[in-house]
Order: C-alpha cells, then structure tokens, then sequence
C-alpha cells in the first residue's frame, strides 16, 4: 500500500474564498474599464462557473447574452485584453488584503511541510493569481513552498479535463497513488479522479450543492482547534480538523 508523499491543492474556493468578492469584483472592474456596461451579479457569476477559465468564462457569456458579439473582428484578442485587465485588478484585490485564506489553510499548509509531505498547485486560475494570493498573506517565501505550481494556460484542456493533475504529477515524478488532491467543485472532482487521484472536497458558498460523488470526504472547511470542520460527507476525519496525520489515515482508507 502506498504512503502519502503529496498534496495538490486547488486554489479558488479551496485556498480561499476568491471568487465573489475577488474574481467577480475584478471582472466588473475591467468590463467598465473597457466601457462596457456588464455587470456579474453574485447570482450570475456563480452559473458562470460552471465554466473553468477566465477567458473561457467571458466568452460563454457572450454566447449566452451578447453572441453578436462574438461574429465582431478582433473579439478573441478583445477576451485576451479583458482577462489581462480582470487580472491586474484581481492582484490589486490581493495586495490590499482584501481576499485571506480559508480557515485552516495556513496552519495545514505550514504543518504539512513540517510533516515532509510536498505540496503542490493544479489550477485553471492564472500564474500571477497563485502567486499573488501566496504573496499578500503567507509572504514571498512561501512560493517556494509548492513543489509545482500547475495553473492557468499551462495545458490546453483545464477542468473537469485530468490534464492539469497529469502536469502536477509528471512535474513532481509521483503516482497518483501517493498523492491526495484538496479540491471544493463538482468540477475538481472529476479533474482529481480522472487523472486517479483520490479527493478531499472543503465546500464554499458557489460549491455546497455540487455533485461531490466519487470523493473520500466532503467537509464545511479545513478547521482550526477553535473553529471544527464538519463532515457533510463522507468518510470521518481523526480530530475536529483536518491535520496531516488525518490526510494520511484519509489516503490510507481510500487506497483500502
């Protein structure tokens, strides 16, 4: 039976919260930057979600609501500007403090490494999203933290597609076997498993009523001595809150 040697953390929903007041706030900035009188609502962003990837995701609104727009020259390099522009408001977000890590995401981080497990990123976000939310609340050190940083435009195909995790692993030289994946989506999940990683789901607001089937535990958060995780799903967890030791007896049971 294999050990746990790594964990594959994605980022949006499952680091930290980003998405309704960090993405969505940013595209909106760089619509009306760019004069455009689009507004992502908390209600539209969230069905906006189900499509992974920023560019991706302005261009299923067009083909939902503005699909004219689509026929006009020019409009992938448009998408191109627009995302370019939503992500340097994003970093402004960031470097404001005004997006900090989920709860427990610090501790766990910090405790895994402590524990010789190797952590790793596998994101549709961009580079320079990972980075600056590393950056604004753990400090510049902690890039060096992740083995691998796996995100954006790296591979061609983001999730639910396994290309991302595939990337990770060949990245690092380990099976999935070995290493556990820390995901909040529907869409995480598929993208974990596919590439046969196991999954441990943490729920955000977008999330809590995603189809989490074929992961090893569903919980509310990560969690802290003062602050517990809850199982919604799932197998239990050792202790109130996710510690590696848990993750380990999680690898373990799921691999049984």
């Amino acid at each position: 039976m294999s050990q746990l040697e790594a964990l594959i953390f994605d980022v949006d929903g499952t680091l930290s919260d980003t998405e309704s007041d960090g993405h969505r706030v940013a595209f909106n900035k760089a619509f009306a930057a760019a004069g455009l009188d689009w507004d992502w609502s908390v209600e539209l962003y969230g069905e906006l979600l189900a499509i992974t990837g920023g560019k991706e995701r302005i261009r299923h609104f067009l083909n939902l609501h503005h699909p004219e727009m689509l026929q006009e020259p020019g409009i992938d390099e448009r998408i191109v500007d627009l995302h370019k522009s939503k992500t340097r408001f994003y970093v402004e977000l960031l470097e404001s403090g005004a997006i900090p890590l989920r709860v427990g995401v610090e501790r766990l981080l910090r405790q895994s490494r402590d524990a010789g497990l190797k952590l790793a990123i596998a994101t549709t976000t961009t580079p320079e999203n990972v980075t600056a939310l590393l950056k604004a609340n753990l400090g510049e050190e902690s890039i060096s933290w992740f083995e691998v940083i796996a995100a954006g435009d790296i591979v061609p195909a983001k999730k639910p597609a396994p290309d991302i995790y595939v990337y990770a692993l060949e990245q690092m030289g380990l099976g999935p076997d070995r290493c556990l994946a820390l995901e909040d989506s529907h869409n995480g999940v598929l993208s974990a498993t596919a590439a046969g990683l196991p999954v441990l789901i943490t729920v955000n607001g977008y999330t809590q009523d995603d189809d989490f089937s074929g992961a090893i535990t569903v919980l509310d958060q990560f969690g802290e001595s003062d602050n517990p995780a809850k199982v919604l799903a799932g197998k239990e967890i050792e202790g109130e809150y996710v510690t590696p030791e848990a993750l380990k007896a999680l690898h373990q049971s799921a691999q049984a």
